[in-house]
């Protein structure tokens, strides 16, 4: 069992939900650091500015802490992992400090089991202990007072270690709940209650002795989040086209209220994630053909959906913090309308 002393956390890499977890383990007293190599300057002076130290390497990664978490793109998911396998020999850790690798990433229990493979197979001494784990909710943030939420807190026999269980809700005002904490279940055998006030800060719940149930938890989440919003950006630009636009809005203002507000935030925050989005929706389709036995047609084309996003349209360029389109859910329906039009008339031109 590690010491309780507060761990010494990595983290790969540092992106809009990477610095937001920083900020929080910052926050709460936790030295983290990364490894910046490859990307800009903007990316190593954000983490400066952060208070994450910015190291020279992967093995001075590996050596240095106590947990690493990969919270990258699912498709740099498996590369993130060999990394730290390729950087271990040069680590040299003592053999009675293992380390923790935590998979944070929106990726298939098959693509986690594959990854937990590669740590096994490097057969080093201390062994490393992989960490199926998920982020469900957006990154970690500090909020207004105003906004402080009721504190939600496990009932007796419900830790954070314990899998499944019930919770409580206080609306106790003067409880601390000044950040907002995205889920960040866990499974398999290692898990981060090996760190205590880590798994705490983390909002961490181990829910499983099986590398895969995590990864399979997000994927089921995000179909029914990410993948209602590959439906509403095809609803949203076809009434546009179609000039019915306002008309389902005032339908579904009508009809289905509670839906309105969900609809305008998932079509006005994808643009600046749809290229994240693409491996990630083929990721669910390997979940649900692999574990499930369904057709992997479904996801398949709402990975399309992100891909034309990404690819045909100015959305494509959006970056969080720096938005230009699709602030609101009818420029959205707009650009998409411009993006698909401009390709239909590339490829007639092409044929």
């Amino acid at each position: 069992m590690a010491s309780q002393s507060l761990a010494k956390v990595g983290i790969l890499s540092i992106g809009d939900m990477g610095m937001g977890i920083a900020k929080l383990l910052v926050a709460n007293g936790f030295s983290v650091v990364t490894n910046v190599t490859g990307r800009s300057q903007e990316t190593a002076d954000r983490a400066k500015a952060a208070n994450v130290e910015v190291l020279p390497s992967d093995a001075a990664l590996a050596a240095h802490c106590d947990v690493i978490f990969s919270v990258v793109p699912p498709r740099d998911a498996l590369a993130t992992a060999q990394r730290i396998v390729d950087a271990l020999p040069e680590a040299k850790r003592a053999a009675d400090r293992p380390l923790y690798f935590a998979d944070m990433n929106a990726v298939a229990p098959s693509t986690c089991k594959t990854i937990a493979g590669l740590f096994a197979a490097a057969g080093t001494n201390p062994p490393v202990h992989l960490v199926d784990g998920c982020i469900l909710g957006g990154p970690p943030k500090i909020l207004p007072a105003a906004a402080t939420p009721p504190v939600v807190t496990p009932t007796e026999g419900s830790g954070s270690g314990a899998g499944k269980g019930p919770y409580t809700i206080s609306s106790d005002a003067s409880a601390p709940a000044e950040w907002y904490r995205p889920l960040m279940p866990t499974s398999g055998p290692h898990n981060l209650d090996a760190f205590p006030t880590l798994a705490a800060t983390l909002n961490s719940r181990h829910i499983s002795e099986n590398i895969g149930s995590a990864s399979g938890l997000k994927m089921c989440f995000a179909a029914m989040s990410k993948g209602y919003s590959a439906i509403a950006i095809q609803a949203f630009t076809t009434a546009h086209k179609l000039g019915v636009l306002e008309d389902l809005q005032w339908a579904m203002n009508s009809i289905v209220p509670g839906r309105v507000k969900q609809t305008e935030g998932a079509l006005t925050g994808m643009a600046p994630k749809a290229y994240r989005w693409v491996r990630e929706m083929e990721e669910i389709s390997d979940t649900f053909s692999q574990e499930a036995g369904f057709a992997p047609d479904l996801f398949r084309g709402a990975a399309g959906v992100f891909k034309a996003v990404a690819e045909d349209t100015v959305l494509g360029q959006e970056k969080i913090g720096q938005r230009k389109r699709g602030r609101t859910a009818e420029d959205v329906a707009s650009a998409m309308a411009e993006g698909l039009e401009a390709k239909q008339k590339k490829q007639k031109k092409d044929e």
